[in-house]
């Protein structure tokens, strides 16, 4: 297939309600929709990275930088036989993994137009129903916190996770169960403590959690492993796991016993398949973690989570969770926490030009 054109679009959508984690607090999500045309069908694509670089080393002006000076360059007016084509064609950039999520993704999205067919089926997913589960940030106050849970289990929500940070923690864990009971609960850290926390995770250890996601630094392996051996509670490894070799190596160290999956975080989806395949070979299941990403970004997720090994539901939830207006039509609604995928080609759902154009903050189009 020959790239004909391709365009970016930074787009700027408020949330309903600010997000909170460790990191700080956000009221609204700027992402970059990518469009890519060829032989007269148009794929769809999102970078749902953040706009400061406290997640990861991305940011949207590196995002914006890296695709329109480097990839588009490589891509444009080329002929791309097959998805290993299109990851040689990026490979001479190194990292800038959010960049290539939103070009992989509007290729793979061209693919599915033209072969007809849906993308989860493209992916080999074996399941037409998935579940979803909700993040519920920081809060100004627990008693907050427990209405917005209560508001999600009542709306069907198969999983919570609540963020923690130092000073939100044990407390916080031990209202949720004592209001709510044995619902399946998950907390996450966002790399927010060090190994001289123990004491609190031993704490969190005895509420019988799913998981404790990222407790340390984001680039550590080794600290996780000691960690792992002391508690009865999974280590669930985000940040840490920036492609299919850290992978590989958290899996030999024993750093965890569950990944969470983020398409943009590992490099795109073709990475992140072949990090669900490792993890399948190995028994450690997988789930799909979320970036608060608009209706494109959120379809390639539900797609995603159709996969065997995504033994959990994933942070893929409603469009209405975040946002009063979403980028595509129908937006994505969960009913009682699970979705039925789509049987239309490509992912399922139609982008709405006339509304990234509404939240567009600046576009480029090549070749201009």
């Amino acid at each position: 297939m020959k790239i004909e054109r391709i365009e970016l679009h930074v787009v700027s959508i408020p949330l309903k309600h600010f997000f909170e984690t460790s990191f700080g607090r956000v009221e609204r999500e700027v992402h970059i929709i990518v469009k890519m045309y060829g032989e007269g069908l148009v794929g769809y694509g999102e970078s749902a990275v953040m706009t400061d670089p406290s997640y990861s080393y991305e940011t949207i002006e590196t995002v914006w930088h890296i695709q329109k000076d480097f990839l588009i360059p490589a891509l444009l007016h080329k002929d791309i036989e097959d998805i290993e084509s299109f990851m040689r064609m990026v490979s001479t950039v190194r990292g800038h993994h959010f960049a290539k999520c939103g070009l992989e993704g509007a290729y793979w999205h061209l693919c599915a137009l033209q072969k007809g067919e849906p993308l989860y089926k493209m992916w080999n997913g074996t399941r037409k129903t998935i579940q979803s589960g909700v993040s519920v940030g920081i809060q100004n106050s627990i008693d907050d916190l427990l209405s917005r849970i209560k508001q999600f289990l009542d709306e069907g929500y198969k999983r919570i996770k609540i963020k923690i940070k130092p000073g939100w923690d044990v407390d916080v864990v031990r209202a949720v169960r004592k209001q709510f009971g044995n619902i399946p609960l998950m907390v996450d850290a966002n790399a927010a403590y060090t190994p001289d926390d123990i004491s609190v995770f031993e704490a969190l250890d005895e509420y019988h959690l799913m998981m404790i996601e990222q407790p340390l630094h984001f680039a550590d392996l080794t600290d996780h492993a000691e960690l792992q051996k002391k508690l009865k509670t999974p280590i669930c490894l985000d940040e840490s796991i920036s492609g299919l070799r850290t992978a590989k190596a958290a899996l030999a160290l024993g750093s965890c016993r569950v990944i969470n999956i983020k398409p943009g975080r590992v490099g795109g989806y073709y990475q992140a398949k072949k990090i669900h395949d490792l993890c399948h070979g190995a028994n450690i299941p997988v789930w799909c973690g979320g970036m608060l990403e608009f209706g494109i970004g959120r379809a390639f997720n539900v797609s995603l989570c159709s996969l065997p090994n995504f033994r959990f539901p994933g942070d893929v939830s409603s469009s209405s969770r975040y946002f009063h207006e979403d980028i595509i039509s129908p937006p994505i609604e969960f009913s009682h926490g699970e979705l039925t995928i789509p049987d239309e080609p490509g992912f399922g759902f139609q982008p709405d030009d006339n509304l990234i154009k509404k939240y567009s903050q600046r576009s480029y189009i090549a070749p201009e």
